[in-house]
């Protein structure tokens, strides 16, 4: 029983919840279980359990990010090394979401994505007006920052944070005075994150068991060379460009890295969720990846608002797929135009509820394809939303490693421990 509730096991516990989460659902999906009719286990049981456990987590995410990011901009003392940090991020940012629609799309075309398959546009599909140009810059900036934390606004808590934590810079002693108050509440949460992740098993049982029991296997099958050519993206993005990029720019080995970021790639992927994964990545970093507090809590926190990967990945084989399941050629001009929309789209979306659907929608429109379409990929979106979570949560890990490295924030003694620190000073 201790085992069960010891941080030491905390990632062979997450291994068996996830396998025991698949077994039991598949066996419910046998035994009648769907989406419209899920069943007592599956729509009452199963989703309880992972509701609770991820609204827990979610609870997190607005004080975290907060105090993460004061803490973070407050410690760096210079204005003008923040302004260095902040260009490199978004650099990385930016540029491994390019490269990773570009892979998408190169992999679909090769493959032929969509030819043959018969277009039905049965399944529902609702999608938000995308938000124009404007709307997303004004949002930026909050004009009530406590109804911006209440609203879950993170881009603009974000905003907000770094301001206040560059006025904290400015401000000499009183700045360094609510610096340590600061720091001292960033502790407590984060311990308070150490509390909750020994739920981590059984809320990963009942979110792995609830997707197996109304997806199943029937939906993958239906459109298995979408899901095939996604999920193929999707890894070599994450343990090639990824890989490469790490090694290039720290010099790092990229297998140490994968190694110690295996319990929040993990439990990214139980939960599908990168904000519900953000106070785990953040304690990853600083504990088991060697990233200093005054970068990790800065860099991480906006990717997982901005960096988004393995959504631009779907997006780029769900328009060449759908494209050409209809018939409709796109060109190099159409291609182009996919990628420059799909990676801006990333940045000015991010706030928005429902941004991966938003975000796809956007990019349709901007080459003519109907939205109706959309509903198409819905049935196995789910179970690919598990994967793309983990490659964008391993993307800002990636970056941070980069950055940290870059400005001297970095451990090398933590990065190369055996046995992770996060798990030893539990």
């Amino acid at each position: 029983m201790n085992a069960l509730f010891d941080p030491r096991y905390l990632t062979r516990n997450i291994l068996i919840g996830m396998g025991l989460g698949a077994a039991i659902g598949t066996g419910l999906n046998l035994a009648g279980a769907t989406p419209e009719a899920p069943g007592f286990w599956a729509g009452e049981a199963f989703q309880l359990v992972g509701d609770v456990f991820v609204r827990s987590l979610q609870l997190l995410v607005v004080p975290l990010v907060l105090l993460s990011l004061i803490v973070g901009t407050a410690s760096l003392n210079d204005v003008r090394k923040l302004g260095r940090i902040g260009v490199k991020t978004l650099v990385f940012y930016i540029g491994t979401t390019a490269v990773a629609i570009s892979i998408a799309m190169l992999l679909a075309i090769v493959f032929r994505a969509g030819s043959g398959f018969e277009l039905n546009y049965g399944a529902e599909f609702a999608v938000k007006e995308s938000p124009g140009l404007r709307t997303v810059l004004t949002n930026l900036f909050p004009k009530n920052p406590f109804a911006a934390m209440a609203e879950g606004n993170m881009l603009q808590v974000i905003f907000f944070a770094i301001l206040f934590g560059i006025a904290m810079c400015l401000s000499g002693a009183p700045g360094k005075r609510v610096l340590a108050i600061a720091s001292d509440l960033n502790e407590i949460v984060m311990k308070l994150v150490v509390i909750l992740m020994l739920a981590a098993p059984f809320g990963v049982f009942a979110l792995v068991g609830k997707t197996f029991a109304v997806q199943g296997f029937s939906t993958i099958a239906a459109l298995g060379q979408y899901f095939a050519l996604v999920l193929a993206a999707l890894l070599l993005h994450m343990f090639v460009t990824y890989g490469i990029l790490f090694k290039v720019f720290t010099g790092l080995s990229p297998v140490r890295f994968f190694k110690q970021m295996r319990r929040v790639q993990l439990f990214a992927f139980s939960t599908a969720s990168s904000n519900a994964t953000l106070p785990l990545n953040l304690e990853n970093a600083e504990h088991n990846l060697g990233i200093k507090r005054a970068i990790g809590s800065f860099t991480i926190p906006l990717g997982a608002t901005i960096n988004m990967d393995g959504t631009a990945i779907m997006q780029g084989v769900a328009t060449v797929f759908i494209s050409s399941a209809l018939g409709v050629e796109l060109g190099i001009q159409g291609y182009m135009m996919v990628i420059v929309t799909a990676t801006l789209a990333s940045v000015g979306t991010a706030g928005v509820p429902g941004v991966g659907l938003i975000m796809l929608a956007m990019v349709f429109q901007q080459v003519g394809l109907p939205l109706e379409a959309i509903g198409v990929i819905l049935g196995v979106d789910r179970l690919l939303d598990m994967v793309r979570t983990a490659v964008n949560v391993t993307g800002d890990a990636m970056v941070s490693t980069i950055v940290a490295k870059s400005e001297g924030e970095f451990s090398q003694e933590i990065f190369d421990a055996e046995e992770p620190v996060w798990e030893e000073r539990n």
